[in-house]
């Protein structure tokens, strides 16, 4: 697996606009056979924050993702509703791996 996190801040006024695009997006996400799983999760203590949780199923399957439709249409919807330019970590699975254990 491939996971990514995408940290993301936006403006107060844009919450509701950027939480309606981002549940979009990931439940088209969520079609794609590359994606295990896609997240979309809010900060309890400062609702501008949020984080997307993309599971992959291989290191190639999030270039597949960014040729979407709707990857593209979230990308530029969101653009303005960022308070600052957003960030990602890769994270590769130990528990449960490939092997079951």
């Amino acid at each position: 697996m491939h996971i990514v996190h995408v940290f993301v801040h936006v403006k107060e006024e844009a919450v509701d606009a950027f939480k309606e695009a981002s549940v979009a997006n990931a439940r088209a996400s969520v079609q794609e056979p590359g994606i295990a799983r896609f997240d979309v999760i809010q900060a309890k203590d400062d609702p501008t924050r949020f984080v997307l949780v993309e599971v992959y199923r291989t290191v190639d399957d999030p270039a597949r993702h960014k040729e979407t439709e709707h990857y593209r249409t979230w990308r530029d919807a969101v653009a303005s509703m960022m308070a600052e330019p957003r960030s990602a970590i890769v994270y590769r699975e130990v528990f449960p791996d490939e092997a079951g254990w």
